[in-house]
């Protein structure tokens, strides 16, 4: 049997699957509510060659701490991030009417497409409350993707998109331990098998000024950004690529992959393969 369909199915066919440039490793952050700390936030990702996804509540700007509408625009459109759905007044989704859930999933989606011109089909839950109703409702507004608040400590790609975790909170103590264990991951003795690595990790800025502590995602950035060796995206960027390794065709006898996506994909069978978007290409057989 070819081993890129034995026992695991997908989630083993998904091995030999590199990030752009071949790489194993990528990184991405997300941060939610849009607030002001966001500017301090996005100078330090840049600074390190760090990308991230910012969840914005399109019906609290200028309140509290948030950005207004005008700051948001020039802070977020201007840069290499990405602007994702918190919902329209940050309503906990779980518990809220069906209706309201609705409205603030569609409303946000609407609002922030129409500030920043482009599609947004990501989205964090806001205060990290979901159900089955929930995810079935972000699955018909046309939601691709929505992180919880749960941490693995792992670097395991999604599976469960609607469902998706994080490696860490930046408050966690093992930030950079965990940090170190995915810089120094080298793959073990059968590289080319080895599984890609993500590291994901989220948080609110506000939390860097009311605790005092910068330092922590300077260090973090200063560590494990601008390395040739990791790609560093948008969690837009990384569902999309993700995606598009999945609609990869395979031929029966192996020797020829289609990808039919938009998108170029990078895989690794023994050697390296870049499938061109829109292309066939023709693979040494791996058994």
């Amino acid at each position: 049997m070819n081993s890129m369909t034995r026992k695991g199915g997908d989630v083993m066919k998904r091995n030999i699957m590199r990030w752009p440039g071949f790489r194993r490793k990528a990184v991405t952050l997300s941060y939610d509510d849009g607030t002001v700390f966001d500017k301090k936030l996005i100078e330090i990702m840049d600074k390190y060659g760090l990308k991230g996804t910012f969840n914005i509540n399109s019906g609290e700007f200028g309140s509290g701490r948030r950005l207004s509408k005008e700051e948001a625009y020039e802070l977020y459109a201007n840069s290499p991030h990405e602007v994702a759905v918190h919902g329209v007044y940050h309503l906990a989704l779980s518990v809220a009417p069906t209706a309201r859930g609705v409205a603030d999933v569609i409303n946000d989606r609407v609002a922030l497409e129409d500030m920043f011109g482009r599609l947004v089909c990501g989205m964090a839950y806001a205060n990290g409350t979901y159900d089955d109703d929930t995810v079935e409702l972000l699955r018909l507004s046309g939601i691709n993707y929505s992180r919880t608040v749960e941490s693995t400590e792992k670097f395991d790609v999604p599976t469960d998109w609607l469902r998706m975790p994080a490696t860490c909170h930046h408050k966690n103590p093992r930030l950079m331990e965990l940090a170190e264990r995915f810089v120094e991951d080298k793959g073990g003795r059968n590289f080319w098998w080895s599984p890609p690595r993500l590291f994901y990790l989220w948080g609110h800025s506000y939390e860097f000024n009311d605790n005092d502590n910068w330092d922590v995602i300077e260090k973090f950035g200063e560590y494990i950004g601008s390395r040739e060796e990791v790609w560093y995206a948008t969690n837009g960027e990384i569902y999309d690529y993700v995606k598009a390794f999945d609609s990869l065709k395979f031929s029966a006898n192996g020797k020829f992959i289609h990808n039919p996506s938009a998108i170029d994909v990078c895989i690794c069978l023994k050697d390296d393969y870049l499938i061109p978007a829109g292309e066939t290409v023709e693979v040494k057989v791996v058994y």
